[in-house]
């Protein structure tokens, strides 16, 4: 069994930011990628960023240069960094990650966290 909690979601006005935070835990070998989507109201679940064990990341392009992603493997933590923020970024975030457990991958998801940019 594997555990995520995310933290670091509030209210933030428009150009402030926000530090996102997924901690892992449970019985795993390993971890792969770790990454953060966000579902608007109304709107399907999107990929923000992902970091992979290498350190690779990608962004969706409305993000791209505001928010970073990075990650602790001493901590089995995901980051997500989000400067300048807009309203258009208010969503609840939800961190995904997939782990290694007995050579067979698995994914799991966060609770989710809200975050609204509003004045």
């Amino acid at each position: 069994q594997v555990q995520l909690v995310e933290s670091g979601g509030g209210l933030v006005q428009p150009g402030g930011s926000l530090r996102l935070s997924c901690a892992a835990s449970g019985n795993f070998f390993s971890i792969t990628t770790m990454a953060w989507y966000r579902q608007a109201p109304g709107k399907q679940r999107e990929l923000v960023a992902a970091v992979t064990s290498g350190n690779s990341t990608n962004y969706v392009d409305s993000v791209k240069g505001r928010f970073t992603i990075s990650r602790d493997n001493a901590k089995n933590t995901a980051y997500l960094q989000m400067n300048a923020l807009k309203p258009e970024d208010t969503a609840v975030y939800y961190c995904k990650t997939q782990v290694i457990i007995r050579s067979y991958q698995y994914q799991y998801w966060g609770q989710g966290t809200q975050v609204t940019v509003s004045s």
